[in-house]
């Protein structure tokens, strides 16, 4: 059982790789405050758990009863990441929470749900895998419940320290990294895209 946990936690670390998303948190929440980027990393990473949980526990019967294929999820979640990277090219950090003056327009908190929990976080990587390692009865289910629950723990924890880092860095750094950044989103998006189009023709 010990050895199905790493290596299920293992497989989770490598497709979500918080590591590789920690650059991308940075730039979306570079115009937040501590409190509010600290509920978007908690926030964002409890969707995920959850959509984890849903597939985990539902497997294939939710995506049977709604027609949805990973193909498709592939399709979606391309569009949702490559938008995401052309806004963050443009400066524009999150399309979804701008300010007008003083006054607060929309939820600063929106980028939790898109791009962070999903596809980032919760991708149709992430998702397969969940489905793939959660074959096999309740102890499995469990035991990938178990794993990609220490792992978002962990993505918090490393989360917390985003504005840390940026502080270190500083804006013009920053600047240059959210549009580095936008240019690999919108290509991972592309390549999801490319992915999910390719699986539909299969």
């Amino acid at each position: 059982m010990v050895s199905k946990f790493i290596l299920t936690f293992m497989a989770f670390f490598a497709i979500m790789n918080p590591l590789s998303n920690l650059p991308a948190y940075i730039a979306l929440v570079a115009d937040d405050d501590q409190i509010i980027s600290k509920r978007i990393a908690r926030k964002s990473l409890t969707i995920a758990f959850v959509i984890i949980a849903i597939v985990v526990m539902t497997g294939h019967v939710l995506f049977t009863l709604f027609g949805i294929t990973l193909a498709t999820l592939r399709i979606a979640g391309g569009i949702l990441v490559a938008l995401t990277g052309y806004h963050m090219i443009n400066g524009v950090h999150s399309p979804d929470a701008k300010h007008v003056g003083n006054e607060l327009v929309a939820d600063p908190t929106a980028v939790a749900v898109s791009p962070l929990a999903m596809p980032l976080f919760a991708g149709p990587g992430t998702i397969a895998t969940a489905i793939t390692l959660s074959q096999g009865g309740w102890e499995h289910r469990l035991i990938t419940l178990t794993a990609f629950l220490l792992l978002c723990l962990l993505t918090y924890l490393l989360l917390l320290s985003a504005k840390d880092i940026a502080r270190f860095l500083g804006q013009n750094i920053i600047a240059v990294i959210t549009r580095v950044m936008g240019l690999i989103l919108t290509t991972i998006g592309m390549q999801m895209l490319i992915m999910g189009i390719q699986g539909a023709f299969k």
